[in-house]
């Protein structure tokens, strides 16, 4: 590499940890939310300058319908439900059902977009499992619209105008921002590719068979830019509650969707595409993982070192996670702050210590998530509202692994070595230990039990070192430090758990490993 690259690939390497930092502090709801609101933005000014159908005051009145008729719904349900309402949840179905259906002044056309709007809220209560929706709301709504229009033509139906090449841009910018959020980038991805090549052959073969000629730059076009499939994948199929937990059931869903999204199958009047392709995907994906929300009982705060503390709960039924997942958990509390009420936490505990669930957390933020957490006692009931992840170990346990942990980051790690201890199953694995201080090095005897190597990387010296331990200095972790610490890294599979700083000043390095599993974190 010439040394005059170097300077713009760490100005561009601090500015990607920069993004996905201010990406991690904002909720996965707020982000979604300014992301189609700055896209609603972008179409209105397009449609006032006469540039994009449809009319600006049909926008404006459709939405005005859309909130109205969703909020009214999620209210009503919510109270009787006795939950705290979401208002972000709401606006959000509705900016997504503004560009899947048709705007308009009409006012029957209205009423089905109300009823739309109207049906789409209700399906996040009636088609549910355990408290968790099955279905993407807004494809809900106008999958009932559409068909509803086979008898009233007037109700109007889905129609997609987001698939603009007007709006592909701005879609794709907002889109990808929310994909780095939520970490989907890789299945929708899939999802796109499967798209737009059966798309492609659905397309040959009309052609072939009308005896036409085939364009293969412009239907690429077409299907990239004139199709709705960019926004389907980015808002509507990366949705978490709706995708099952582990990466290639992810897969499965993102290609079951693009089969029919880019190939839709025709059922009489209407056709298995775009929103009908995704409610397939989203009961696959049920099928996968019967999503359910677990009450738990707060059993027991414990003190490990000077910030962190961990939280012991009693699971009121079975609860199952494969060591290394993370847990999402809800704790309800008034006036919630940008990042609403839930939050995802590694699980420290062991399959095998089950009803037992255990977290840890690290003091110290002022988030009112965090104030709300820290305020709850022993006898307290919070709930488990999902559980994902591919932060797990090789399933071949000749594999050596690397594991390398920053702060907080060892809580997935003592997971899977507590499960490797009570499990009795060997592995070759070297620890390294990054942590603020000697006082902040959480679990020792978790680590210590599990009888590995362990490289400690701490500003001062933490004295009195297990044996197997070693100190590696009071400098910072980079890729230099960590290949000398670790010469066989060619060997062995990295599972690395910390901030995304800490992952990209470690890629050359781990650019050599065997494998790389990462799990990010910004805080909380």
């Amino acid at each position: 590499m010439r040394s005059g690259a170097l300077p713009v690939i760490a100005t561009l390497t601090s500015l990607w940890n920069r993004v996905f930092g201010l990406l991690g502090r904002a909720s996965m709801y707020r982000l979604v939310l300014f992301a189609l609101a700055a896209l609603t933005a972008i179409a209105f000014a397009l449609s006032f300058t006469g540039q994009l159908s449809p009319d600006p005051v049909e926008l404006v009145v459709s939405l005005v319908v859309l909130v109205i008729a969703i909020t009214v719904v999620d209210a009503v349900a919510q109270r009787i439900l006795h939950r705290q309402w979401r208002i972000e949840s709401a606006l959000i179905t509705a900016f997504i059902l503004l560009f899947v259906l048709r705007p308009t002044l009409e006012p029957l056309g209205l009423v089905g977009i109300a009823v739309a709007g109207a049906v789409a809220s209700a399906s996040k209560y009636v088609l549910a499992w355990q408290g968790r929706h099955i279905f993407n709301p807004a494809a809900v709504g106008a999958t009932v619209l559409t068909v509803l229009s086979i008898w009233l033509p007037d109700l109007g139906t889905s129609w997609w105008w987001v698939g603009s090449p007007l709006l592909a841009v701005p879609v794709v910018i907002a889109g990808l921002l929310v994909l780095l959020r939520t970490e989907k980038v890789r299945v929708v991805g899939l999802f796109l590719i499967v798209a737009v090549v059966v798309g492609l052959v659905r397309t040959l073969t009309q052609v072939q068979a009308a005896g036409l000629d085939f364009d293969l730059g412009m239907t690429l076009s077409q299907l990239l830019l004139s199709s709705p499939f960019l926004f389907l994948g980015a808002f509507m199929l990366s949705e978490p509650l709706t995708l099952p937990p582990r990466r290639w059931q992810q897969a499965v869903v993102a290609v079951v969707v693009g089969v029919l999204a880019g190939w839709p199958i025709s059922l009489g009047e209407i056709t298995l595409g775009q929103e009908r392709a995704l409610l397939i995907g989203n009961l696959v994906a049920f099928l996968f993982a019967m999503r359910t929300a677990v009450r738990l009982t707060i059993v027991e705060r414990t003190a490990i070192t000077p910030s962190v503390r961990e939280l012991s709960f009693r699971a009121e039924r079975p609860v199952k996670f494969a060591p290394g997942q993370y847990l999402e958990l809800e704790v309800p509390h008034p006036h919630p702050d940008a990042r609403g009420t839930r939050r995802e936490f590694s699980i420290l505990s062991s399959p095998a210590e089950l009803p037992i669930v255990r977290i840890a957390m690290r003091e110290g933020s002022q988030s009112s998530y965090k104030k709300a957490l820290a305020a709850v006692v022993p006898g307290d009931e919070l709930s488990i509202t999902g559980i994902w992840g591919d932060f797990v170990l090789p399933r071949k346990t000749s594999t050596p692994v690397l594991m390398v942990a920053a702060g907080i980051g060892v809580t997935p790690f003592v997971s899977q070595l507590r499960h490797l201890k009570l499990a009795g199953e060997p592995r070759d694995v070297v620890f390294v230990y990054v942590a603020s201080g000697a006082e902040e090095l959480a679990f020792r005897g978790d680590l210590e039990a599990a009888g590995i190597p362990v490289i400690v990387v701490t500003r001062d010296d933490p004295q009195a070192l297990p044996e197997g331990w070693r100190w590696a200095g009071g400098e910072r972790l980079t890729a230099e430090s960590l290949l000398a610490l670790v010469p066989d890294i060619a060997q062995r599979h990295v599972y690395v758990s910390g901030p995304p700083a800490l992952i990209a000043s470690l890629a050359p390095a781990l650019d050599k490993a065997k494998g790389i599993t990462t799990d990010a974190f910004s805080g909380y």
